[in-house]
């Protein structure tokens, strides 16, 4: 099995795009990218626009070559729909748009099962599934809350073996600090993780520090009641650039259980740049050059 994270907050812009290729199947999860509209008050940096643009055209290439996609829920950074004529001609698996669902996104997905339709291609829904492609198999969860209640709605999660090892991806969890998620990890028992880690940076706002400290015991019994041997802990958690030190403890303990705890762009030997998180320093560091004027010889 060969593991290939796309875009990720860790890489500079929101995303979870993840590729999962076995010798049966070349599965894409969540082909999508966007940035905050807003952070610290300010608009996206022109680096992160880039930089966004650069990971639209990396999704675009490797999803020419991809037999599956699934998506696992409706939000911009998961999904994009006006290019939906990227799905003919592959087997597509999409959150249910009716149940289990929000206003919002249930006025997205319908949108975009829309353009799907239009553009010749063809969907099924995904939760709760279990789908077989030769040797290798992908169970879909049934909807979990996005984050810790259903305000913003429900995701799927996704896990794929291939007979030999087995990869999870949460989806959109903020943690994970619900029973109801905790319980499709452990149960999976996969030995590389893709966890959407606990959303440090709206501490005390819109995230709780009860939240908080559920989510790192969690995280704490995932290390040491399952075989994995990788966690890649990212997406809104990259958000934060004190994340370390709030997540102490769940590093203290990867270390201890000899668990590689990283984020996406450590895992694909890529340096950490959370360029939402440096926004405001990036537009600072603006400021400095225009008034810096010209060079004298």
């Amino acid at each position: 099995m060969e593991l290939e994270l796309l875009a990720f907050d860790s890489m500079g812009v929101r995303s979870m795009a993840t590729v999962i290729e076995t010798k049966d199947l070349r599965l894409m999860i969540d082909p999508g990218v966007a940035l905050a509209p807003y952070r610290y008050g300010l608009p996206p940096h022109p680096l992160e626009i880039k930089r966004l643009n650069e990971a639209w055209s990396v999704i675009e290439e490797r999803l020419a070559d991809c037999s599956h996609v699934i998506i696992t829920h409706y939000h911009y950074d998961h999904h994009e729909p006006e290019s939906a004529h990227l799905l003919v001609n592959k087997a597509v698996y999409v959150k249910h748009p009716t149940q289990s669902i929000n206003f919002s996104q249930r006025r997205r997905a319908a949108f975009f099962l829309s353009k799907i339709s239009e553009a010749g291609g063809s969907y099924e829904y995904a939760d709760g599934r279990e789908i077989k492609v030769g040797s290798t198999n992908i169970r879909v969860s049934e909807p979990v809350p996005h984050g810790t209640d259903s305000r913003l709605g429900y995701v799927v999660m996704v896990a794929v073996c291939d007979g030999e090892e087995k990869v999870l991806y949460t989806s959109d969890v903020e943690g994970p600090s619900l029973e109801s998620q905790l319980e499709v990890i452990l149960r999976e028992r996969a030995s590389t993780l893709i966890i959407d880690g606990p959303m440090t940076y709206m501490l005390g706002y819109r995230y709780s520090y009860e939240s908080l400290e559920r989510s790192i015991n969690n995280l704490i019994r995932i290390i040491r009641e399952t075989p994995v041997r990788v966690m890649i802990l990212e997406h809104h958690l990259l958000r934060d650039l004190d994340y370390k030190r709030k997540i102490e403890p769940v590093i203290r303990e990867a270390e201890a259980e000899g668990v590689k705890l990283l984020s996406a762009a450590e895992f694909e030997g890529k340096p950490v740049e959370m360029l939402e998180a440096h926004r405001r320093e990036l537009y600072a560091l603006d400021k400095e050059l225009d008034g810096a004027g010209p060079l004298s010889g």
